[in-house]
């Protein structure tokens, strides 16, 4: 028998280790009846259908991120929120009213209470295109750079993530221009490398289409689809 040596031996070489879910999203979400108002020239009757399905693809592969331990979806709308808690979001009905950040701020303040040691962050309901490997590159980003931090939509003018850590207030500052608006309240850019399916939330039929040409969910393909607003139809 041959001698063991470090050529005839293989080292057994423990495995990566597995991220472990600890981030808390909370994703706002519209009532379907006036969701995505400027998609109603391109969508016309299929536009709350395609809100819907907006939040169903950025919600499932969310929770399909490894870092992502729980989703909270705020919305008053009954079919939104009855299908969103069917892909496994805790959905909060009961949002104060006021306009979107202050039901932000609610959904946090609930985020919070569940689990007070998590990192959190805000996330665009109307990301079609998302891709769980990519919003893992941003969450990534956000937790090495240890305070409050953004990234900012395609166009370079909005928000599609505000995330911090435990212990700092999330002070979410959403709507028009928002980009500029985060930065001056202390919230850093992040520049994770290229993540375009994070950024590209989707309000106007151009959108659609940069998203489609991205590789959508299969809730806004088959609403895409029946719309004959796809060009790739099965």
């Amino acid at each position: 028998m041959a001698p063991m040596t470090q050529d005839t031996v293989r080292l057994a070489v423990p495995p990566a280790p597995t991220p472990h879910p600890e981030w808390s999203l909370v994703l706002p979400v519209k009532p379907l009846a006036v969701a995505k108002s400027r998609l109603e020239p391109y969508a016309g009757a299929r536009r709350p259908a395609l809100a819907l399905a907006f939040a169903l693809d950025t919600v499932a592969a969310a929770l399909a991120c490894p870092l992502v331990a729980r989703v909270l979806v705020v919305t008053q709308d009954a079919l939104a929120g009855a299908q969103l808690a069917r892909l496994g979001a805790l959905v909060v009905a009961d949002e104060p009213g006021g306009g979107l950040n202050p039901a932000l701020t609610y959904g946090a303040e609930l985020a919070r209470r569940l689990a007070p040691d998590a990192p959190l962050a805000v996330l665009s309901a109307d990301l079609p295109a998302l891709r769980s490997a990519e919003l893992s590159r941003v969450l990534a980003a956000a937790a090495a750079h240890g305070g409050r931090s953004f990234l900012a939509d395609s166009p370079g003018l909005g928000t599609t993530l505000l995330a911090c850590p435990p212990g700092h207030p999330l002070a979410p500052r959403f709507g028009d221009g928002s980009r500029a608006r985060h930065a001056a309240g202390g919230a850093a850019e992040l520049s994770p490398g290229d993540v375009p399916s994070v950024r590209r939330d989707v309000d106007t039929g151009a959108d659609l289409r940069e998203a489609l040409a991205l590789g959508v969910g299969p809730h806004t393909a088959a609403v895409a689809c029946a719309r004959g607003l796809s060009p790739v139809c099965s």
